[in-house]
């Protein structure tokens, strides 16, 4: 009797084990996961725009590739008023992110630079003037459209628009954050840096305690 007693006993102390031993595995397998799953909605956001900028200019063509054609046809140019909206900000599928299943944190180690990620352009055509026998085609059209797009792309970079994206990072920061913190994990973000003067991320959160 008394060996039955403690083989039972024995026996479900071992059971005890098994079970807790299945349930943290489980229970490890859950979070990894929800890491996972977590990580990819963040990318699913993909391109977050956080700075847009309007553009008025006017942009002067006229083709003088063809010099022969020009010459014995005549040559054509236009004066075109090109109104542009041009939106910044972060492509976020580049975001590099690892998640530390047994500390519940996410860590961003490298946060993409801002770029242009859209922008819509209206063109509005002023004194175009066409040679006698060269006129304008619709692949002159496509081709003047285009480079006149070109021309405020050029434009982007000296506009202040990049800049002020990257001041605006944070605001970045505290999407994913709310996003990590829907299923309880902790974001840190300590190892980034703005791209303008390499000032730590987490120093313009000094609420923040999160250790790496």
């Amino acid at each position: 009797m008394e060996l039955l007693f403690l083989g039972l006993a024995a026996g479900a102390i071992v059971a005890y084990f098994i079970f807790s031993w299945l349930n943290k595995n489980r229970k490890k397998e859950k979070e990894q996961h929800q890491s996972v799953v977590l990580m990819e909605k963040i990318r699913a956001v993909c391109k977050f725009i956080t700075v847009e900028g309007d553009f008025s200019e006017i942009y002067h063509y006229q083709n003088v590739k063809d010099k022969w054609i020009n010459l014995f046809l005549g040559s054509k140019k236009a004066l075109i008023l090109i109104e542009a909206k041009a939106h910044v900000g972060f492509d976020l599928t580049k975001l590099k992110m690892n998640a530390e299943v047994d500390q519940k944190t996410i860590y961003l180690s490298n946060f993409p630079q801002p770029e242009l990620l859209t922008i819509e352009t209206d063109f509005k055509y002023y004194d175009k003037k066409e040679g006698w026998a060269n006129p304008f085609t619709t692949s002159d059209l496509t081709n003047i459209n285009r480079e006149a797009k070109q021309y405020i792309v050029e434009k982007i970079p000296n506009s202040g628009l990049l800049n002020e994206a990257s001041n605006q990072a944070m605001e970045t920061i505290h999407l994913i954050e709310k996003l990590v913190e829907t299923i309880n994990w902790k974001l840190d973000y300590s190892a980034l840096k703005l791209p303008e003067n390499n000032t730590p991320l987490q120093e313009k959160n000094p609420k923040k305690d999160v250790k790496p």
